[in-house]
């Protein structure tokens, strides 16, 4: 009986440890809540790298960056409202997530380098493995997922 408890806490520690590493910020849109955004993410990455053991690389950490840049700029640029980041991840994969007040979904214009602006999400599309936007209750989400074992094989 006795080892049933010790295998069923033991069983709970490793549900536990395969939790993934989780990280969100509210933002309210003033003056230098990009920084702040992007330092959340950077923190998380290395944290990911420390704990998780994820093989990022330095491409595929630019590439993160980026899109949390990318998307961050989109809710503060067109929300009017407090937007929301969220950073999951572990050492398959991280999920880049923006909540916004504005229920338009963002356009990705065709490749044109004569257009000035509106290559945000041409470049996260690119960079990104998926990108999803969808209306919820409360505006909009877009999410950007980085799959890491196929970078790793493709690097």
């Amino acid at each position: 009986m006795n080892e049933q408890i010790v295998s069923g806490t033991a069983c709970a520690a490793i549900a536990d440890s395969v939790r993934p590493l989780r990280r969100a910020g509210e933002f309210s849109g003033v003056p230098g809540c990009i920084a702040e955004a992007r330092q959340l993410a950077a923190q998380f990455l290395q944290q990911l790298e420390a704990e998780w053991l994820a093989a990022l690389g330095a491409r595929t950490t630019g590439d993160l960056m980026l899109v949390v840049s990318e998307l961050v700029t989109n809710a503060e640029r067109h929300s009017h409202g407090p937007y929301l980041l969220e950073l999951e991840g572990t050492d398959r994969q991280v999920i880049v997530t923006v909540y916004d007040s504005s229920p338009v979904l963002p356009l990705r214009y065709e490749r044109d380098p004569g257009r000035l602006g509106g290559h945000g999400m041409e470049i996260v599309y690119a960079v990104a493995d998926v990108l999803t936007a969808e209306r919820v209750p409360v505006g909009k989400r877009v999410q950007a997922v980085f799959d890491l074992v196929r970078r790793r094989v493709t690097a």
